[in-house]
């Protein structure tokens, strides 16, 4: 057998119903029907490709983009609009005004508006997915008929022999049958962010995924290698396919925003519905109907309650706000991908991220090295030469020549041992190889060592390369400068390559390596393991005479050189991010499938959790039953070893208990818990195509801070949503109930005496006030800066209202106080009711007219917060000022212009009246100061709006 390769032989053994990775690999090829060395016949791949069909994962099909149009319109919002649009066309048809529908027209308009801007913002998100995905074409190489040949992936079939190398993507499940040094990446299949070693060793029927290093899986890759393997299922077949499939029964959740919103559409529909008809009634009961003239005049009049009950201009503004803030995302790396995800990160209560390139930078560097006389820690990240090498704090230059000679001769040996290369490319260090090799000769260049001068003075003559059952690697090097000097360098884990040494390296000399001596490194390396680190062992052997060949015969007798400790570093952002995180009463969870000795404490670095021990793995989740895992979700904030399916239960879990939840992910085992989470975030670098097309928004720079940005717009998205809802329905409360006052309270205020159906305003003064009011200064809410300390306050609950009772009561509160307002107005200039005036009815509703739009102009301004003085930031938005010096102007046009008198009604006003019609609608913005001034000293401790205080 080949010391650099292991053949497998076939063998009559047969284990059937087994699986592939607990068998040998002679009893798979034997199954199969294949020979290892000449693969499958052309014939014979065609006719399993007929039987197994194309090796693809089934996709779901793209909507179309009329359907995608359609779906915008599905809303109570929209469906309560439309049911606007109908009545008001009824009542224009029966009406005989000859004009235009102009309400029916505004509102058609806003609805199209919305979804338009809907439509588009998800088009340009999906455009921007479709750029993010790689254009390469996955091919594959195997073997045919005894020939080696190229073939696209989705021609693979079970039987095919896959010849796998560095950098080759992985085509199918396949069981490896021969690995010279074989490693595969697996993180975005499992998780973990080490390459994973390949033999041909079976491993255990239960072993976990991660664990079956006799496999290979579709969706993998290469990194350092080769090896063969006969694929043994495709498609949907695959590890992949299966969770392809665990993806497709998992439903999409709707977002906090999406539910609230149709829920107050429906609420609206009921109170519309109900008010229009009392009124009507009323109005049939107190007046005089002579003919059909007058059951179209009230008619016309519930028409216009219904108008000045619904906001047409929310669903629009809405979408205007989202849209904005999707845009002010995507400049902060964050890529929304639908409209209503926009508010949901804001509402979030718990962040489960993955750690890998996330909460880590995704890079292996060498944090400590071990001498036998020093512990050397090192500063710097990644795989660029940049950094210290320190002894307590002291660079090695400056501490004992021996000790600093004792770490360049590791370092130097463990990067001739390896095969990785380290290369900068665009102004970035980038390694080529297996990442901890790469961290190795990076490492080594802080020391000093120049790699391509180690190269040209030491060339490999032998290596025997490392592999899953030795875990270690050797290679031989002959020192050019002396012609028969030749060196044998290992490295490995330590507990493979203690045992192989009998002397180690000391203070510059080699010195036996005693029984205590031992126990120490022991220790030493322990201590590093269980801060997270992976230990790698680096040792050498000088040989006597010339040798060109490796053997594992030669690996005795050794000088331990040290032992270095790698790690995945945590981002320092993702630590300043969680603590921010944390202020916000975000809990943040990480769930990796890494090793749960090092999940932990990774954990702790970040601040994810204090106690390093308390991981759950994936094993421990299924030994718990609903009950029992709901208890763990609560208290346990680290998971490691999982697999797709445990990552969808945690998800479900804390939704089950309330929470709003937001999942990171970047690899296919990610994709159910992203499409099941409140709202899914894929990687945009790192992340495959499934975990894009499963989430809901993209972080383009993989960085788990800007998780925290965006949790940070969505409350203030969240914060103006309420501000612009609280006005909307406070000033529209304020219609309704003028006109529901003016029917029923006509007598009182003087409007009986004009005799016929009378209604205290127009239907297109109420539609020219919705569309002055409702539109651009609801926008300009929208627009508002973010509040302070919205970081510093707990997130939403799931069962919260948007509209919660103190919200409502100041919107009560407003409408009465709107409403009062523009009756008195309309009082005050009528002759009769309680202060006799002496003006004729068009100037009364005039009068009425204007007041009711100052008030909703002032109410503009107290919506901003429902609890804050008008005075505070006043004057920190500027569009909100633009909006309402226009709304100014454009209704003394109405009033004043001859030319729009007779269209909406009006008559010219006196400067008294005017000062008269701004005073009594400054009313709202009295009331409501005096209302916040009673809650800011009643209320308890300062909280977010619609947010219980943290107890």
């Amino acid at each position: 057998m080949s010391t650099r390769s292991a053949r497998v032989v076939v063998m009559e053994t047969r284990g059937k119903g087994r699986p592939a990775h607990a068998r040998s690999a002679g009893d798979v090829l034997v199954d199969l029907g294949v020979d290892p060395e000449q693969g499958l016949s052309g014939s014979e791949a065609a006719a399993r490709a007929a039987s197994h069909g194309p090796n693809e994962i089934r996709g779901v099909p793209p909507t179309p983009g009329w359907r995608r149009l359609v779906t915008q319109f599905a809303d109570p919002l929209v469906y309560l609009l439309g049911g606007a649009v109908v009545v008001s066309l009824a009542a224009w048809a029966l009406g005989d005004d000859g004009g235009l529908p102009w309400d029916s027209m505004a509102i058609t308009v806003i609805v199209v508006l919305n979804a338009v801007i809907g439509f588009v913002q998800e088009r340009r998100a999906d455009d921007a997915v479709a750029a993010l995905r790689r254009l390469t074409r996955v091919e594959a190489t195997v073997v045919r008929s005894g020939a080696v040949t190229r073939v696209a992936a989705s021609e693979v079939v079970p039987g095919d022999i896959l010849l796998l190398a560095e950098g080759d993507a992985v085509a199918a499940d396949a069981r490896v049958i021969e690995s010279a040094g074989l490693a595969v990446s697996e993180s975005a299949l499992t998780g973990e962010s080490e390459a994973a070693p390949k033999g041909v060793e079976p491993v255990a029927d239960d072993a976990d995924l991660g664990d079956r290093s006799s496999m290979v899986h579709g969706g993998t890759a290469v990194t350092t290698g080769r090896g063969r393997a006969v694929v043994t299922a495709t498609a949907m077949d695959t590890e992949v396919g299966s969770i392809a499939t665990l993806l497709d029964e998992t439903g999409t959740q709707r977002t906090p925003l999406q539910d609230e919103i149709a829920r107050i559409g429906r609420l609206l529909g009921i109170v519309v519905i109900g008010i229009a008809v009392v009124v009507m009634a009323a109005t049939l009961l107190r007046s005089d109907i002579d003919d059909g003239g007058d059951v179209v005049d009230v008619l016309v009049i519930g028409v216009s309650l219904a108008v000045a009950a619904v906001p047409e201009g929310l669903p629009a503004v809405l979408s205007v706000v989202l849209a904005l803030g999707v845009q002010r995302m995507a400049a902060a790396n964050a890529l929304v991908k639908r409209l209503a995800s926009v508010e949901t990160l804001g509402s979030a209560s718990v962040i489960c991220s993955d750690k890998t390139g996330t909460l880590t930078r995704g890079e292996m560097t060498v944090r400590r090295i071990l001498v036998a006389d020093a512990t050397v820690d090192t500063t710097g990240t990644g795989y660029g030469p940049h950094g210290d090498l320190l002894v307590d704090g002291v660079p090695i230059t400056a501490t004992s020549t021996a000790t600093a000679d004792d770490v360049v001769r590791l370092l130097a040996a463990g990067a001739l041992a390896s095969d990785a290369r380290v290369v900068q490319r665009d102004g970035t260090w980038q390694a080529i190889g297996d990442p901890t090799e790469a961290a190795i000769v990076a490492a080594a260049m802080k020391a000093g060592v120049d790699r391509s001068r180690l190269d040209r003075r030491f060339q490999r003559v032998g290596e025997v390369p490392f592999s899953a059952e030795r875990r270690r690697m050797s290679v031989v090097h002959h020192d050019t400068a002396s012609a028969d000097t030749h060196a044998l360098l290992v490295k490995g884990a330590p507990e493979m390559l203690l045992g192989r040494c009998d002397r180690h390296r000391v203070d510059g000399h080699d010195r036996p390596l005693g029984s205590d001596d031992r126990l120490r490194w022991i220790e030493r390396t322990d201590a590093l393991a269980d801060g997270a680190m992976r230990t790698i062992a680096i040792a050498r052997r000088d040989l006597d005479g010339s040798c060109d060949v490796a053997d594992e015969s030669l690996e005795h007798h050794l000088v331990l050189l040290g032992v270095v400790g790698i790690i995945d570093p945590p981002r320092d952002e993702a630590i300043v991010a969680i603590a921010d995180a944390h202020a916000a009463g975000i809990r943040v969870m990480m769930i990796t499938g890494d090793h749960p000795r090092t999940a932990g404490r990774i954990a702790v670095e970040l601040g994810i959790t204090d106690d390093p021990g308390s991981v759950l793995t994936g094993s421990g989740i299924d030994a718990l039953d609903d009950a029992g895992f709901d208890d763990a979700t609560t208290r346990v904030s680290v998971f490691a070893r999982v697999a797709p399916a445990h990552k969808l239960r945690i998800v479900r879990s804390l939704q089950a208990q309330g929470h709003v939840v937001a999942m990171t992910g970047d690899g296919v085992n990610d994709a159910p818990a992203l499409k099941a989470a409140d709202i899914g975030v894929a990687m945009g670098i790192t992340g495959t195509d499934v975990s894009k097309d499963a989430a809901r928004m993209i972080l383009t720079d993989d960085d788990f801070a800007t998780i925290v940005i965006a949790v940070r717009e969505g409350r203030a998205i969240f914060h103006n949503i309420r501000s612009f809802l609280r006005y909307l329905l406070g000033s529209n409360i304020g219609e309704v109930l003028t006109m529901f006052g003016g029917v029923v309270l006509a007598g009182v205020i003087g409007l009986d005496a004009v005799g016929g159906v009378v209604a205290p305003l127009l239907a297109t003064q109420i539609l020219w006030i919705n569309l002055l009011t409702d539109t651009a200064p609801a926008l300009a809410l929208g627009l508002d800066p973010p509040a302070g300390g919205l970081m510093r306050r707990p997130p939403r609950s799931r069962a919260a209202s948007i509209v919660d009772r103190p919200m409502a009561i100041g919107i009560a509160l407003t409408g009465v106080t709107m409403a009062l307002a523009t009756l008195l107005s309309l009082d005050l200039a009528l002759p009769g009711g309680l202060v006799a005036g002496d003006h004729d009815i068009e100037t009364a509703r005039t009068a009425a007219f204007t007041t009711l739009v100052f008030a909703q102009l002032f109410n503009v301004f107290g919506a901003r917060s429902d609890r804050d003085s008008v005075l505070v930031g006043l004057g920190s938005n500027p569009t909100l000022w633009v909006s309402v010096m226009v709304a100014v102007a454009l209704q003394i046009l109405v009033v004043h212009a001859p030319v729009l008198d007779d269209a909406f009604g009006t008559r010219p006003l006196t400067p008294s009246q005017w000062l008269t019609c701004v005073a009594l609608a400054s009313s709202v913005l009295v009331v409501g100061e005096a209302r916040k001034a009673v809650t800011r000293a009643t209320a308890g401790p300062r909280h977010a709006e619609g947010h219980e205080p943290s107890t």
